[in-house]
């Protein structure tokens, strides 16, 4: 028994798709911009985008979906975007889709 299953979550879900899913459920929407991309290696796109929540600037990026990435103006850098995130953890973030 290796050490990482140890720390394995017992339920079998994804931890990335637990949260996203805790986000479009209990999540707030504010404004954000797109600031960068770039193509990874394995030909996914990386967004970099920020957003301000009581004066404090945070910075996040996503990698896109494929249906994401269809609307090419809607993720290009300088575009506004929604952005979703935890009222009590204001880090956890992730872009409207």
């Amino acid at each position: 028994m290796g050490i990482l299953k140890l720390f394995r979550r017992k339920n079998g879900r994804d931890p990335e798709e637990e949260r996203r899913e805790f986000l479009l459920t209990h999540g707030r929407i504010t404004d954000g911009r797109i600031i960068d991309s770039e193509i990874m290696p394995d030909g996914r796109e990386l967004v970099f985008y920020m957003y301000t929540l009581g004066g404090v600037d945070f910075e996040s990026s996503e990698i896109l979906t494929e249906e994401q990435r269809r609307d090419q103006l809607k993720y290009a850098p300088g575009s506004k975007i929604g952005v979703r995130y935890d009222s009590k953890n204001h880090g956890n973030s992730m872009l409207q889709e």
